[in-house]
């Protein structure tokens, strides 16, 4: 059975920082393309930062020079480091986990975490 665990979020003030982490079992953890969304109330979910199998990053202009993914093989564990944080980044943060080739596509999802960002 896949499992994805989001933990870390929470409540912080503008101009602090959280790090999420994603916790994965049941899947081959180093094949899979890992990613954080968040979806924010009356909003469509939306891409934060990705990290693909091969190591290659990318990020949501938003959240460019603020926030970093890495990814831990060891652990099964994807992390979300976020900085300078905004109101604006309020949201369920939520982790994906995407593999695919030219026969099957496997696409998981956590739960999410709650972020508030707020005085």
């Amino acid at each position: 059975q896949v499992q994805l665990v989001e933990s870390g979020g929470g409540l912080v003030q503008p101009g602090g920082s959280l790090r999420l982490s994603c916790a994965g079992s049941g899947i081959i953890f180093n094949i899979y393309d890992m990613a954080w969304y968040r979806q924010a109330p009356g909003k469509q979910r939306e891409l934060v930062a990705a990290a693909t199998s091969g190591g290659r990053t990318n990020y949501a202009d938003p959240v460019k020079g603020r926030f970093t993914i890495s990814r831990d093989s060891a652990k099964n564990t994807v992390y979300l480091q976020m900085n300078s944080l905004k109101p604006e980044d309020t949201a369920v943060y939520s982790c994906n986990a995407h593999y695919s080739d030219y026969r099957r596509l496997f696409d998981h999802w956590g739960q999410g975490t709650q972020v508030t960002v707020s005085s």
